[in-house]
């Protein structure tokens, strides 16, 4: 999301994003841009230290900012502009650029105006766009099960992910389509901004289920969603990636979701060697969790930042309960990642279940338990990793709203930052409560890993919720949100680009990212990097984000991983 990194002064300030992604296996970022002043200066940054980090960047054009009917010309002369830059992803020679929507756009308008060849491959719907004749590719954007509507599924009306993979391959045919994956999906803006929204979708094992899919069903490219949005809690990233606060602080401090890269990891290796298996590209043993940090029955109406009557715009704003919130599961998500056999024991609160796990990844679940969250591995009797979660369950309101964000936590214990103090400007605005600071509280962690067990003991994990392998399937990874070229996922306000004005006065834009995550641009002084977001650029940047039936946002870096498609240097 280049939208919400305007506080960024220069390419060094992309550089950490990079690193990450490309450590990741991540070959590209998308930038998911609007209509910014400060756009291209962001994505000047972006591209520079994507090209000192031997990384990829294209550009994604944000349509709830750029005109379907008259800004065909400025889409092509954009891709135009940077389609000489080193880090320019390009498919088959062609300058790759995508968007989020834009069914309508003229794309033969905007190739002439590009002058070049482009591989284009918009986030257009088959619904929108019955004919896809004018463009190479196309992005399915929706990575959650939803009614058909951008609600929740109900009443048993349930439109999976793969079934809108089916939609989408029906559609295009032999044309490239790029997957959407993605981890988590839950928003709660209340009336204190004016882009209210609140709203969930089912996530739960999503993360480790869908790497499975991709496996099985080898799509040409895989975008990530995302690197950098922390306003709808699907961030991959790091919390201390540079951003301003756009009010998502109040459920996203002291929730990191490092671990979900760990998991990622060894399935976007075998993604792009074209493995049937993950098993093979796991290389140590890891556990990852996720839980949300208090139950879903939890009554916060007294003093949630969502009682109030607010925008709703987008149609998505509900007070209370974010929309969809009967769907989900008081669980705590483990998934084991073992290079031989192993027991894994979970303690959630009173609830103990231990299973057995064979090499490779597992999934499971625990009846989620109001107190500490204990993980362990052993084998052979032998405790091979132990530690407890930095944050417990709680039976009440962490800091009086209804959070229905996730914590993710390892074993080995990862090293995970903490929100900037950019990052948490508008942390008090809206609640209602004063027991809650702007403050990053975690500790420093807990004991971790004790004895090593010789790899020839077989031990079992244990999961409630069943045991499940990695499917099969191959390709590469490209990039972040807009997603790079070989997979995709948006990351935080430097990878998904929009147009920006050299002035620093404008909140920062968005950036998607192939195969990497969404980063948004920040402003370019450090005075600026020191003030709050712009409350005008903020509610550009959010409201009217849910007008199609296929989508429900957009963010900044994307992550794209292809194997079908030569990328070319």
């Amino acid at each position: 999301m280049m939208g919400i990194v305007a506080n960024r002064a220069g390419a060094s300030d992309y550089d950490d994003d990079m690193v990450q992604a490309k450590e990741l296996g991540i070959d590209a970022f998308a930038l998911n841009i609007g209509t910014d002043s400060f756009t291209e200066t962001q994505l000047e940054y972006a591209y520079e230290s994507a090209a000192n980090n031997d990384m990829k960047v294209f550009i994604s054009f944000d349509f709830n900012w750029f005109s379907t009917s008259s800004d065909a010309a400025k889409v092509g002369q954009m891709i135009a502009k940077y389609s000489s830059e080193p880090a320019q992803l390009t498919v088959n020679g062609k300058a790759f650029a995508s968007s989020f929507s834009g069914d309508g756009l003229d794309v033969s308008a905007v190739k002439t105006a590009a002058g070049i060849d482009v591989f284009f491959a918009p986030n257009f719907s088959p619904y929108a766009t019955p004919d896809p004749d004018s463009i190479e590719g196309a992005l399915n954007w929706m990575g959650w099960d939803t009614n058909g509507d951008n609600k929740a599924p109900t009443n048993g009306i349930n439109v999976t992910v793969v079934e809108g993979d089916e939609k989408y391959r029906t559609w295009l045919t032999s044309k490239s389509y790029i997957a959407p994956i993605s981890p988590w999906f839950s928003t709660h803006y209340g009336a204190e901004v004016t882009y209210s929204k609140n709203f969930v979708f089912p996530s739960d094992l999503l993360w480790y289920t869908r790497w499975n899919d991709v496996l099985t069903t080898s799509p040409e490219f895989v975008e990530i969603i995302t690197w950098n949005d922390y306003g709808e809690s699907h961030y991959i990233g790091p919390l201390s990636s540079m951003h301003d606060d756009d009010g998502a602080s109040k459920w996203v401090n002291d929730m990191p979701h490092d671990g979900w890269r760990d998991v990622a990891k060894p399935f976007i290796a075998a993604y792009k060697a074209g493995a049937a298996s993950v098993d093979d590209y796991i290389t140590e043993d890891q556990i990852v969790y996720w839980y949300r940090p208090a139950p879903r029955s939890v009554n916060c109406d007294a003093t949630d930042n969502t009682m109030k009557p607010g925008n709703n715009d987008s149609g998505n704003y509900f007070e209370g309960r974010p929309n969809g919130w009967e769907v989900l599961e008081d669980f705590v998500f483990v998934v084991s990642l073992l290079t031989s056999p192993g027991s894994v024991t979970v303690t959630s609160g009173d609830n103990t279940e231990t299973f057995e796990a064979p090499a490779g990844a597992s999934s499971f679940q625990v009846a989620m338990g109001v107190g500490q969250q204990n993980f362990s591995l052993s084998r052979d009797s032998k405790t091979v990793l132990s530690g407890t979660s930095l944050k417990d369950v709680i039976d009440e309101c962490p800091c009086g709203i209804y959070n229905f964000n996730a914590y993710v936590g390892t074993l080995p214990e990862g090293t995970s930052g903490s929100l900037a103090a950019d990052g948490l400007v508008s942390f008090t605005v809206g609640l209602a409560v004063e027991t809650c600071s702007a403050t990053p509280s975690l500790g420093s962690g807990s004991t971790v890993a004790t004895t090593t067990v010789p790899p020839a003991i077989s031990v079992t994990l244990t999961a409630t919720g069943g045991l499940t392998t990695g499917a099969s399937g191959g390709n590469s990874v490209t990039t972040l949100e807009s997603a790079p070229i070989t997979s995709t996922t948006e990351a935080p306000s430097t990878t998904t680009t929009e147009a920006v004005p050299t002035t620093t006065d404008e909140a920062p834009s968005t950036t998607e990212v192939l195969s990497t995550s969404a980063i948004e641009p920040l402003p370019t002084t450090t005075e600026e990097a020191h003030t709050a977001p712009d409350e005008h650029h903020l509610q550009q940047r959010r409201i009217n984000e849910l007008d199609r039936d296929n989508n429900a946002n957009r963010d900044g870096f994307t992550y794209y991983f292809s194997g079908h498609f030569n990328l070319d240097d």
